[in-house]
């Protein structure tokens, strides 16, 4: 092959990748409200990103690529049910998308797959986080699904090994099936209960992207691009939901740090040590936009609406000196009020200790010590090191900072403990008088 063929081959391969990655939940939604069977779908995609992968190069790509995978997909899933012999029993399951009680044919379903529903892209998302499984399993099928990923880069990315990743999904995909879990959007409160399941998977991904729990990177922004992406194409598919567009600029906001937040070699930057000059000022924008939206939605804002207020604070300050701890610490109140956690205490403890001095932090953090759910949380010792240090502490909190590292499972989290552990030596060597 000459040197200028394999680069249009080239070209046409990172197009079609491309194209799949904006195209395949749509049309993998497309096809389970028709074959009923997310797995079935899946697969059917597929087929039609191998004829592509096969075509295209020879052909070249088409005018409107998108539209020309739909239909290979719908031949390849008209094929399916002519060879399962599955006409009657696709006519019970999708009459009520069809007019009339007629005997299902190939022309009918060839309607109804190019029939535009507003709501299949949802159904998607609802599926791919039903409560039914595991929040790991959750997270693997969206991204598969809905992020267009191959099982080799989730594995990559939340760094497990490709066949537990593979496991995960095909248990995922089996679990429902044999439950018989609906294609359907869910009403009333069980559909509350349900966005409350999706924007879980979606903040799961972000926040694996924002701090890595393991590993040697302390973010991988390429699963909060992800995420970002999922939070705003939920946000287009329910433009009524507060919660959704609170998420939506939480994660926009924090996402505006992502560069600030490492040294040039991958070091760990804190919030009060980051150069603001480097927050993106597009996705702070877009990220007060959106909690502006959320906030004229609700006059009672849940727990990811308050978190993007909390941001927001520091997104609307220049300096860090700036920045009005008095109302995070309210906010925070509010939130432990609608949603308690530890966690979240600890953390109104930190913006407390900001607004009125490490003793008034402390105060709310010895309570903690003794909180089952916080005995190998790294952050717990990691806070209560830095507030008696800032109390000249020093001894105390260097068992503090080691403790913290000893739990810590990110490589980076670790060695930046350690360095506080390691001054924390220093300062008492330096202040020891015989």
């Amino acid at each position: 092959m000459q040197a200028t063929d394999r680069h249009r081959a080239n070209d046409i391969h990172r197009s079609i990748d491309a194209v799949w990655r904006i195209e395949s939940a749509r049309l993998i939604a497309a096809l389970t409200r028709i074959v009923r069977d997310i797995g079935v779908a899946e697969d059917l995609a597929q087929d039609a990103l191998v004829a592509a992968l096969e075509r295209w190069p020879q052909t070249g790509i088409p005018d409107n690529p998108a539209a020309w995978l739909m239909v290979a997909a719908k031949n390849r899933a008209i094929d399916n049910i002519r060879r399962n012999k599955l006409l009657d029993k696709k006519h019970e399951q999708i009459s009520y998308e069809l007019e009339g009680t007629r005997q299902l044919t190939p022309d009918d379903i060839n309607a109804a797959i190019d029939t535009p529903i507003a709501d299949d892209l949802l159904r998607l998302i609802f599926i791919s986080c039903h409560p039914i499984l595991s929040p790991e399993a959750r997270v693997a099928l969206t991204l598969r699904l809905l992020g267009g990923l191959t099982t080799d880069e989730i594995a990559r990315a939340v760094l497990l090994s490709e066949p537990t990743v593979a496991q995960r999904i095909v248990r995922a995909k089996r679990t429902l099936s044999e439950a018989k879990v609906p294609f359907e959007l869910p009403r009333g409160e069980e559909f509350k209960g349900r966005l409350a399941s999706v924007l879980q998977v979606v903040y799961l991904i972000f926040n694996e992207g924002y701090s890595a729990t393991t590993g040697d990177d302390w973010t991988r922004p390429a699963l909060c691009e992800e995420a970002l992406r999922l939070g705003r194409i939920l946000a287009e598919l329910t433009p009524d939901e507060p919660e959704v567009y609170g998420l939506v600029a939480l994660m926009e906001i924090q996402a505006s740090r992502l560069h600030a937040r490492v040294t040039a070699t991958g070091e760990p930057i804190l919030l009060l040590d980051q150069d603001r000059a480097r927050w993106d000022q597009l996705l702070i924008g877009r990220g007060l936009a959106a909690l502006a939206h959320a906030e004229q939605l609700t006059t009672q804002p849940g727990p990811y609406v308050l978190q993007a207020a909390i941001a927001a604070c520091h997104a609307r300050t220049v300096t860090a000196a700036d920045t009005d701890w008095d109302r995070i610490a309210n906010l925070y109140e509010i939130l432990n009020q609608t949603t308690p956690s530890p966690i979240i205490e600890l953390n109104r403890a930190v913006a407390v200790a900001m607004a009125s001095g490490p003793a008034a932090g402390l105060d709310l953090v010895e309570p903690l010590i003794s909180h089952p759910s916080l005995s190998s949380y790294h952050l717990l010792p990691s806070v209560r090191g830095d507030l008696l240090f800032k109390l000249g502490r020093i001894e105390e909190a260097r068992a503090q900072f080691e403790r913290a590292a000893s739990l810590a499972r990110n490589a980076r989290e670790r060695a930046l403990l350690l360095t506080r552990a390691e001054l924390c030596s220093e300062r008492a060597k330096n202040t020891w008088n015989p």
